[in-house]
């Protein structure tokens, strides 16, 4: 670089050619594409170019240039994602775009609560202490003389006849 700034064209062409090559492979560490790598090394050819008058021939080069190259590579990045920022869509759009059954749910325990006492009594009073009274699978096997895996089963079992009753609209049992 020494010899680039002092007017060597020979000098400046290598080291061009050098800076590229231990460069390309940093960037490409990166950067998801190819072009992206290339693009941006352009820049950081160019500003090194534009900086050469601050670089101090006593100093070796390569940090010098790794530097230049750090900047250049954040500026790209903050650029690159606050574009892709500027073009996300808002959530809140996406949820009004979204149809009402998706977003809103207007079954309630209190809705389904007669559908439930047609259930076997076990499986209804294990439901009802999970979603009247908030209790754990393991708080209910305790109250009622179960396992907690039984508890489980039940009210497994218990949700698929209650979904294929409100699904059918028909009783299943």
């Amino acid at each position: 670089m020494r010899l680039a700034i002092e007017g060597d064209s020979n000098a400046y062409a290598t080291i061009l050619r050098e800076t590229s090559r231990f460069l390309k492979p940093f960037l490409a560490k990166r950067l998801s594409f190819t072009n992206e790598v290339d693009d941006l090394l352009q820049e950081i050819l160019l500003s090194i170019h534009k900086a050469r008058h601050t670089y101090d021939g006593n100093r070796p080069y390569k940090p010098w240039a790794y530097a230049i190259a750090k900047f250049r590579l954040h500026d790209y990045l903050r650029d690159h994602y606050a574009d892709q920022l500027r073009h996300a869509m808002d959530l809140s759009e996406v949820e009004n775009n979204l149809p009402e059954y998706v977003t809103e749910t207007t079954m309630s325990y209190e809705s389904i609560s007669g559908e439930v006492d047609k259930l076997p009594e076990k499986q209804a009073t294990i439901l009802r202490l999970m979603h009247q009274d908030g209790y754990t699978a393991k708080e209910i096997a305790e109250k009622i003389g179960m396992n907690e895996s039984a508890v489980k089963v039940a009210a497994h079992r218990a949700y698929k006849v209650l979904r294929k009753k409100l699904e059918n609209g028909k009783p299943e049992r």
